[in-house]
C-alpha cells in the first residue's frame, strides 16, 4: 500500500570523520601508558600525590546525593538506596571515594551495574589497568573488555544505535587519545619524580649520620688486604643511622670532610616547589596541604571555598550526569543532583 515508504532509502547519520580512525575493527585499544608505574610512584611513594587524591576523593565522598523528577525532589527511592549502598562490601561513600580515586590516577572512570529484571540492582567500580575498549567498525566504541588477574576475560557490547552498555566509561579530555582519558596524575609526573627523587636523598643523607660523605687520604698506596680491612671497618661500624657521632679511629689514614654542594642545599626547596605543583595538578590548593604561606583563617576559607569551586563540584556534577543518563531511566528517568547546601 506504501510502496514510496518501503522502497525509500534509510538515511544513517554517523560522524564522516569517525571511521578514519580505525585500524582494525574489532581490535582491543591498550591504554598507551604503565598505570601501575604511575599509580606506585604518585600514590604508594609520594605523600603529596596521595594526600591531595585523598583530599579530593574524601570530598566528593561526603557530598549527599538527592533524587528529582522535574522540579519536585524525590525523597524515596530504589534510586538512592542503589547510591547509599552499591553493592554488598561497599557503602556509597567508599564507592565513590574509589571511583574518583581511580578517575585522578587513570583519567578513566569504570562502572558496571548489574541488572534484574531490566532494573540496576548492584553498581562496582572497575580498575582501569583491566579495562580495554574494543573499537567498531565506524570508529566508534564496540564493546568493553575486562581481564582479570586469572586472564578470565569477559566483555560488555554496546548498543550501535544508543550507545547503551552495562559499563559506563568515563574518560577525561584527551588531546592525544581517542580511547582513554588524560590523568591529572601524568601531567604531574615530573614533579612526582623531582619529589621522591629529593626524598630518596633525604633519606640517603638520614642513612649516612645526616652528613654528606667524605674521602680519606694517606700518604702512599695501601696494600690490598689493610685497604679492604679500612672499607669492612667504616661500612660496619661507621655507616648509618644508629652509628652516628662514633668516634672514628683510622690506622694511617686521615678523614677529609666534604661540604653540601648547592644541590644538596637546595632539596627541600625543591621538594617544596614540586609539592605545590603536584597539588595544582590535582586541583587542590596548596594550602590545604600544610605548605607553608599566609597561613591566616581568611585565607584558608578562600582556599577552601576554591577547592571546591574548581574541583569538588565539577566532579560531583559530572558524576550525577553520569548516573542520571545512564541509570536513571531504569527509575523513572530521575534526576540525580548533589547538595551542595
Amino acid at each position: 500500500r506504501f510502496p514510496r515508504l518501503f522502497n525509500r532509502k534509510i538515511e544513517t547519520k554517523e560522524s564522516a570523520a569517525a571511521a578514519s580512525i580505525v585500524l582494525s575493527p574489532g581490535q582491543a585499544r591498550w591504554t598507551p601508558r604503565n598505570y601501575l608505574k604511575l599509580a606506585q610512584e604518585s600514590y604508594c611513594k609520594n605523600v603529596i600525590a596521595y594526600h591531595a587524591v585523598r583530599t579530593v576523593a574524601d570530598a566528593v565522598a561526603d557530598v549527599r546525593w538527592t533524587a528529582w523528577r522535574g522540579e519536585d525532589e524525590v525523597t524515596a527511592s530504589p534510586f538512592l538506596d542503589l547510591l547509599a549502598q552499591p553493592n554488598p562490601w561497599q557503602s556509597g561513600r567508599e564507592y565513590v571515594g574509589a571511583y574518583v580515586s581511580l578517575h585522578l590516577l587513570s583519567g578513566n572512570g569504570w562502572q558496571e551495574r548489574v541488572t534484574v529484571g531490566n532494573t540496576p540492582r548492584e553498581l562496582y567500580v572497575l580498575r582501569p589497568d583491566r579495562m580495554k575498549v574494543i573499537e567498531a567498525a565506524n570508529g566508534t566504541p564496540g564493546a568493553y573488555l575486562h581481564e582479570g588477574v586469572n586472564g578470565q576475560k569477559v566483555r560488555w557490547d554496546i548498543d550501535p544505535n544508543t550507545g547503551e552498555s552495562d559499563v559506563r566509561h568515563d574518560k577525561a579530555f584527551n588531546p592525544i587519545n581517542d580511547w582513554y582519558g588524560f590523568p591529572p596524575v601524568e601531567a604531574a609526573a615530573y614533579a612526582i619524580d623531582q619529589h621522591n627523587e629529593s626524598m630518596a636523598m633525604l633519606q640517603a643523607l638520614l642513612q649516612n649520620s645526616a652528613r654528606p660523605s667524605g674521602a680519606l687520604k694517606s700518604a702512599g698506596r695501601l696494600a690490598d688486604d689493610a685497604y679492604n680491612r679500612l672499607k669492612s671497618e667504616i661500612e660496619r661500624q661507621y655507616q648509618g643511622s644508629e652509628n652516628a657521632g662514633r668516634p672514628m679511629l683510622l690506622e694511617g689514614v686521615d678523614w677529609q670532610q666534604m661540604s653540601l654542594n648547592p644541590q644538596e642545599l637546595q632539596v627541600v626547596a625543591i621538594m617544596e616547589s614540586a609539592g605545590r605543583e603536584i597539588a595544582r595538578a590535582f586541583g587542590v590548593p596548596p594550602l590545604l596541604l600544610g605548605y607553608k604561606g599566609d597561613n591566616t583563617f581568611a585565607n584558608y576559607q578562600e582556599a577552601r571555598l576554591a577547592f571546591y569551586h574548581d574541583t569538588v563540584i565539577p566532579i560531583a556534577n559530572r558524576m550525577a550526569h553520569d548516573w542520571s543518563d545512564w541509570l536513571g531511566p531504569a527509575f523513572g528517568d530521575l534526576v540525580i543532583k548533589p547538595d551542595f547546601d
